[in-house]
């Protein structure tokens, strides 16, 4: 019994029972581990497959309640819109039956003038030179004024 008390106690004896136990627990705990693993994939899974469903169900619903908002918000500045060219349109309806704002206006654009009073245009210089131009297109024959046509289009197009 001394010799089982002497190996019992000894280091190599010690070290090799805590291997065992530790040995023992490590493969208690992937048991574990592999048992819970498995029981918490299925779980997952079904969790999985529920959040997909609800996340396709309830994708057309979202989609079209975003667009409809958005819709509304457009239809909404447009309304706004509309008003405030109604009140410029009856600021301008206002203006014009003013007698004063017509007559202004009317000697704008048409060129009136009151009796006794002399009515004078300025023409601008470049569109004299412009209109000189023109004049000489009517010597030329008539497809050479369409293709000068053409190309004036084209550098306009161009810059």
């Amino acid at each position: 019994m001394a010799v089982k008390d002497r190996d019992r106690f000894s280091t190599a004896t010690r070290i090799k029972l805590i291997g065992e136990q530790t040995a023992a627990r490590v493969y208690r705990s992937q048991t574990k581990r592999q048992a819970r693993r498995s029981r918490l994939t299925g779980r997952a899974a079904l969790l999985a497959l529920v959040l997909c469903t609800l996340i396709v169900a309830l994708a057309y619903p979202m989609r079209q309640y975003v667009s409809q908002r958005a819709e509304i918000a457009d239809l909404q500045r447009e309304r706004q819109e509309a008003r405030e060219r109604v009140e410029q349109l009856r600021d301008l309806k206002a203006r014009w039956q003013d007698d004063a704002y017509a007559e202004q206006r009317i000697r704008l654009r048409l060129h009136y003038v009151m009796p006794g009073e002399t009515g004078f245009i300025v023409v601008d210089p470049d569109a004299a030179e412009q209109s000189r131009a023109d004049q000489g297109a009517a010597d030329r024959p008539w497809y050479s004024n369409v293709w000068d046509g053409v190309d004036k289009s084209d550098a306009a197009a161009d810059g």
